[in-house]
């Protein structure tokens, strides 16, 4: 009876820790969003300063947590965090505090994923036929380049960058470092752009969150991008002429 009971739970309790982060970021979505804004930033801003200065470590600690609270469950305000990040700590280390919380959430909502659904889905891929398996043996002799890609591309979700190597058996320490520092270009530069918020504020204006898609920020980070799936692209090459 007991192992009757245990069979049929565990399915459940193994997918309970994604279900509560989904559950987590509808919420926050709904709820949530107009609170993490540019305006509360701006509103609070002499109380966070106050804050900081009275309590660096604590502040810096408290930051990274919220952070990862907002990057593993994929709630809304993951850009005013960024921005906050460098308002309060300057560029360095602010950019470091950003990338550490990021990684940390992202790799919370990667292994919740990879427990709940990951190691059974990856099997079914694994023995499957065809072009699906195609595609998945192309990933997985390129895991490297994948990971880096899809954290370089601007346009690729961050939620999805975590959700799609949980399902295709990507190693936990390969998917932490391709994080780690595939996010480190854009956290740099939009926490550059947080550093610079006292002279915003100042000026009663707001932020130019599309900086990353100007092109002499944006050409730069898509060249990485290209140079990350270089590998891909001799290796397809070559077989084409060994063919």
């Amino acid at each position: 009876m007991s192992g009757t009971t245990e069979t049929t739970s565990s399915p459940f309790l193994r997918r309970l820790p994604i279900i509560v982060i989904a559950a987590v970021a509808i919420f926050g979505a709904v709820y949530l969003r107009d609170y993490l804004t540019f305006e509360t930033l701006a509103e609070r801003r002499e109380d966070l300063l106050a804050f900081r200065d009275a309590n660096y470590l604590l502040t810096a600690l408290m930051f990274i947590f919220t952070y990862v609270l907002i990057a593993g469950f994929s709630l809304p305000g993951a850009t005013i965090a960024t921005l906050t990040g460098g308002f309060l700590f300057s560029t360095f280390p602010g950019a470091l505090f950003n990338i550490f919380g990021a990684t940390l959430g992202a790799t919370a909502i990667f292994v919740a994923a990879r427990w709940g659904f990951g190691e059974k889905l990856g099997a079914r891929l694994e023995g499957s036929e065809g072009v699906v398996k195609k595609i998945k043996d192309g990933i997985d002799e390129n895991q490297w380049s994948m990971l880096f890609f899809i954290r370089l591309v601007p346009a690729v979700p961050f939620f999805m960058a975590n959700l799609v190597p949980s399902f295709l058996e990507v190693p936990l320490r390969r998917f932490v470092i391709s994080t780690f520092f595939g996010i480190m270009p854009g956290a740099i530069v939009y926490t550059s752009v947080g550093a610079g918020l006292g002279e915003v504020f100042a000026r009663g204006e707001t932020p130019d969150l599309g900086i990353i898609f100007q092109p002499q920020i944006l050409l730069p980070i898509l060249g990485l991008a290209l140079l990350s799936v270089l590998p891909i692209l001799i290796k397809t090459v070559r077989g084409k002429k060994d063919l």
